[in-house]
């Protein structure tokens, strides 16, 4: 049988969202991955698992994400799914299994799904938004949000952000990490709105690129920093170069809001 939950963590206490491996071997560093599969496998076979190494990635129950998160980046609509021959009573394992995890890290809407649903290659769209405090001071309170001090034009970043709705190449924003070859996404909807000192961008698309959120932020406030018209956004996508955009952002006020099948 095949289950999937949603998942909400904050990112910050761990190397990214999924296991890393190298040589056949996982990187030892936590990730949300390797806690939810520890739990699973506490609940489910009824083993505890005090390390999250497992040679040649033989892992007795796989946790497959919707899609990878960086370190430091948040979810509140990470979709999971996992295989097991045992049946599952929904709110007795929602209990349990948010008892054992890491108070960072809890899962939520666990349901059957049929075997063919996977959460990466079944989801349609995804939605981002990235969290940031627009004032010149800081305050005890900020957290880990990143602060820009120089006042920014709400209706400009707008108009720059819609330069890339569409279909487009994406290269421009695309970090050397990216595993996948292709750099084509479809951006559906690109907001930002402000409350108070706080400013919102969200990003819906089919998919997206290593740290493309994160730079097409950096390219927003490369523009407002230095006052560069809005059409600099197209001029930077068309012309599919990194070296063209702006820095990559902290990680920290980005997450994945929700996941659409």
């Amino acid at each position: 049988m095949r289950y999937a939950f949603q998942v909400q963590y904050i990112g910050k206490n761990y190397a990214g969202s999924q296991i890393q491996l190298e040589h056949g071997r996982q990187i030892e560093a936590p990730t949300i991955q390797g806690e939810l599969e520890k739990a699973l496998c506490t609940l489910i076979l009824g083993k505890r698992y005090f390390t999250e190494t497992f040679e040649n990635n033989n892992r007795p129950i796989k946790a497959i994400f919707s899609g990878r998160t960086d370190k430091g980046v948040n979810s509140l609509g990470q979709v999971v799914h996992f295989d097991t021959e045992q049946t599952i009573v929904a709110s007795k394992f929602l209990y349990s299994i948010n008892e054992i995890l890491p108070d960072d890290i809890s899962v939520s809407d666990l349901k059957e799904v049929d075997k063919s649903f996977h959460a990466q290659k079944s989801a349609k769209k995804r939605y981002y938004r990235f969290e940031f405090i627009n004032r010149r001071c800081k305050n005890a309170f900020d957290g880990d949000l990143m602060r820009v001090k120089f006042p920014v034009d709400i209706g400009r970043m707008q108009n720059s952000l819609n330069y890339l709705l569409g279909e487009h190449d994406f290269s421009s924003f695309k970090s050397s990490g990216t595993l996948n070859p292709s750099t084509i996404c479809i951006i559906y909807e690109a907001k930002v709105s402000k409350a108070g000192d706080r400013v919102f961008i969200d990003i819906t698309g089919n998919r997206f690129l290593y740290n493309m959120v994160r730079t097409i932020v950096g390219t927003l406030l490369d523009i407002e920093g230095h006052n560069l018209p809005p059409e600099h956004m197209k001029d930077v996508l068309e012309a599919k170069d990194r070296t063209k955009a702006g820095m990559t952002v902290s990680p920290y006020g980005l997450t994945l809001m929700k996941v659409m099948y």
